[in-house]
């Protein structure tokens, strides 16, 4: 029998490695975050992902600088066996070079190629003298010129400060500018709401810092909520360095700049006097433009053209592309803030949503669709006439002359107020909190404009009181640009954030309209819901990347979509803008008169249920798709029965942690999907293997306690064979499989729970004549076979 793959790893690999010149110190192990499990109603968070890989040497103070990973797979098995999974991890790595091996052979792929190559012993592994020369010739660069020195900066504060996707896209965008190759001094950084873009933006300032390259920075937003974020996470990195434009005090004598648009004289009045004053042509050597798909009006080019030798990063969740550049007339300057893809160039590194969520950096998404029927007809204006409507702003009566010919879904809550629809989906929703648990879920609900939000929380807050509920001061409250409503007691847009943030006892639902849609950090967000129609896909991520954040303090490790415009039909669309129209001519009752907005009472609202989806990366496109429980089932199904043709090969696959993690990492949706559905199949009491099993083989789920139960009278006779010490650790084993699931029987910290070490420990265990390790795993088996 082969060596599994750890032993393969330890036993064959790294002395060849170690003879072609690659010693320890330039081996790192690369380890994701892990899902997050919940067990017996606490979350969990299982052993992530480790990654095998390569780093050319560097000298004493700089970092090494990863090249290759390397699949490890068993020595019984074919080496080229993982190279595709092994492209895909390299992928997100952003490393070029990937190797597979069984110990004895390997193969490679060349991502500069895009080749495979045929079999090789594995004595002929590339040095790390020869890596380097491909790594430079495929980059393009140098590792000696001073423009790559930032490439081997430690940063601040150590390795332990930046996940692995951060690494990957602050090395990618120093491999541009080292290469010195078309538009180098422009890099586009694409990763998904909730990844730490701040906390990339610091390290990479705090590296060109430390190499020399960084004389004077500027990191510029829209908000200031965001600025307050961002000078934050600067200051930690630089101290007194940085400070922050306010009340036209433009901070020249920090070396680290924080501002908004607003702050820098840049707004709608278009009036830059303010910054072209203070901060002269090629001011700044290197430009942070955050949220960078969105164009401040317009006018923040300004910041670019007027200082065009500075390295420009641009960040987002959505970077822009214009479906028509200049079609309509749009100048230059426009065309800057506008067309992302144009301006920067294609996105050095991309982290979309559906892989933080596989990796459990980000929340899980459950779908919830729902659907208000009058959305599906058109209003006549002699139709609402009839029902009494009335002008919204004077109370007078609508007549024929005021009302429009006919009112789509489109124009509901904007130019025809329906407090039936507001109430009926207010309604809706919170029964559908009372169905998740407590209706006091933090919450931010979209809407159509600020009046909207403010039917909504007063509708909210009316029916909160109805049910008879704990009082609660602010339950629901409207936060939008144009002001706060009546029940906020005079808090600021800052304070009503900050609240909702950090207090559990209240600010509950936030009603907004853009005010939340992106930049702002809000962790602790349950739910987003959706009372207003969207047709950007740039838009729609924006607002669902408010949710996808974890936050542990709250307990918080998915979030659900309420969806009641069908606005989930957004997922996987291309982030591509039109030109905007030329305005319309004004009809001769725009003219002469503003148009009356409508309010109407009198219609039944029915809400109807349209199913509970999951996200799930789509094969061909690679991008997020929602699909219905049942299909992604199937789905599950088929991709469980192809690697694991019947329940025992399950079983055998599943008691060792290696197969079991390459299993579940082949499956659609990865652990974040199989959690979230046993979570909706009410199956959280169960074990993985037992969803597996009933999914993909129809063998009826028992929960943990059914199968330890089952376990102690079945292997009855096994047990009393045993020294009755033995047979004791072995049943409080299998106690702490009930209570945390099979990884906690891997963790040689199970020996130190009291049950275990009281009944003996491993020290027991050692009586049975095998290894403890092989009895483990035999009692895990005879344990899913209960």
């Amino acid at each position: 029998m082969g060596h599994n793959e750890a032993d393969t790893r330890a036993k064959l690999i790294d002395p060849k490695l170690h003879d072609m010149g690659w010693k320890e110190d330039l081996i790192r192990r690369e380890t994701t975050a892990g899902a997050v499990e919940i067990i017996n109603g606490g979350p969990r968070r299982k052993s992530g992902r480790a990654d095998y890989l390569l780093c050319l040497p560097a000298e004493k103070g700089q970092n090494p600088l990863p090249v290759a990973v390397i699949e490890a797979k068993k020595e019984d098995e074919h080496a080229d066996i993982g190279i595709d999974q092994a492209k895909e991890y390299a992928r997100y790595l952003n490393i070029p070079f990937v190797f597979s091996t069984n110990g004895h052979l390997f193969v490679q792929y060349d991502d500069f190629n895009k080749r495979v190559t045929d079999v090789f012993p594995l004595d002929s592994f590339p040095t790390p003298e020869y890596l380097k020369s491909c790594y430079e010739n495929g980059k393009g660069l140098s590792l000696e010129d001073e423009y790559a020195k930032p490439l081997i900066i430690p940063y601040k504060g150590g390795q332990a400060e930046r996940r692995y996707y951060q690494d990957a896209a602050i090395r990618a965008a120093f491999e541009k500018i080292a290469s010195r190759q078309d538009k180098w001094n422009r890099v586009l950084l694409s990763l998904a709401t909730g990844t730490g873009k701040t906390r990339i933006a610091s390290q990479i300032l705090y590296k060109l810092a430390e190499s020399g390259h960084l004389k004077r920075a500027l990191f510029v937003c829209d908000r200031n909520e965001l600025r307050r974020q961002a000078y934050g996470r600067m200051y930690s990195v630089f101290g007194d360095n940085v400070d922050f434009v306010e009340n036209k005090n433009p901070k020249k004598n920090a070396r680290i700049i924080v501002s908004t648009y607003q702050a820098l004289g840049i707004d709608e009045e278009g009036d830059q006097s303010f910054f072209l004053e203070n901060f002269p042509r090629n001011y700044f050597s290197h430009i942070i433009i955050d949220e960078c798909h969105r164009s401040a009006w317009n006018k923040w080019s300004i910041v670019l053209t007027n200082n065009p030798d500075a390295v420009q990063i641009g960040l987002t969740a959505t970077p822009r592309k214009i479906e028509e550049s200049n079609a309509a007339g749009k100048g230059k300057d426009e065309e800057i803030s506008r067309n992302n893809i144009e301006y920067f160039g294609e996105p050095v590194y991309e982290y979309p949503y559906h892989k933080g969520q596989e990796d459990g950096y980000l929340a899980a998404c459950e779908i919830v669709k729902r659907h208000p029927d009058i959305d599906d007809r058109i209003l006549s204006g002699p139709e609402i006439v009839n029902l009494g409507a009335q002008d919204a702003k004077t109370g007078n009566p609508l007549t024929i002359h005021d009302a429009r010919d006919a009112y789509g879904k489109k124009n509901f809550e904007r130019s025809i107020i329906l407090p039936d629809r507001v109430k009926a989906m207010c309604e809706d929703l919170m029964k559908m909190f009372e169905q998740t648990g407590d209706v006091r879920q933090k919450t931010i609900i979209f809407c159509v404009n600020d009046k909207h939000a403010g039917d909504v929380a007063n509708t909210l807050n009316n029916l909160y009181i109805e049910k008879g509920l704990p009082e609660c001061e602010k339950f629901a409250f409207k936060c939008t640009q144009k002001g706060i409503s009546a029940g906020t007691l005079g808090e600021s847009q800052e304070i009503l954030i900050s609240n909702m943030r950090g207090n559990k006892n209240s600010h509950f639902i936030a009603t907004t309209v853009d005010l939340l849609t992106t930049g702002v950090d809000i962790p602790c967000i349950e739910n987003i819901v959706f009372f207003n129609y969207v047709n950007s896909p740039i838009q729609f991520y924006q607002m669902v990347g408010r949710g996808t954040r974890i936050d542990e303090g709250f307990n918080k490790y998915m979030f659900r979509l309420y969806d009641y415009t069908n606005v989930t039909n957004l997922f996987g669309k291309e982030f591509i803008s039109s030109p905007k129209p030329a305005p319309s001519k004004p009809t001769k009752k725009k003219q002469g008169e503003k148009q009356k907005i409508a309010r109407v009472h009198g219609y039944d609202v029915e809400i109807k249920d349209e199913g509970t989806f999951i996200l799930m990366r789509d094969d061909v496109t690679g991008k997020e798709k929602p699909v219905t429980v049942e299909e992604y089932k199937e789905k599950l199904a088929e991709s469980l029965v192809a690697q694991a043709q019947d329940i025992d090969l399950l079983r055998e696959l599943w008691v060792k942690p290696e197969d079991r993690k390459h299993l579940i990492s082949a499956l659609p949706g990865g652990t974040q999907g199989a959690y979230l559905l046993r979570n909706l199949l009410e199956l959280d009491n169960c074990d993985i293997f037992d969803l597996f099993a009933e999914i993909g083989f129809g063998v009826a789920a028992k929960t943990r306690d059914e199968r330890v139960e089952a376990f102690g009278y079945k292997n009855s006779e096994w047990l009393m064979s045993l020294p009755s010490d033995s047979s004791e650790v072995i049943r409080a084993l299998a106690n702490q499989f009930k209570e945390n699931g099979i990884e906690e029987l891997e963790s040689r910290d199970v020996f130190s729970v009291p049950e275990v070490k009281n009944s003996g420990g491993i020290k027991a265990l050692g009586k049975v004549g095998i290894k403890v390790n092989n009895l483990i795993t035999d009692v895990k088996e005879r344990l899913l076979a209960a």
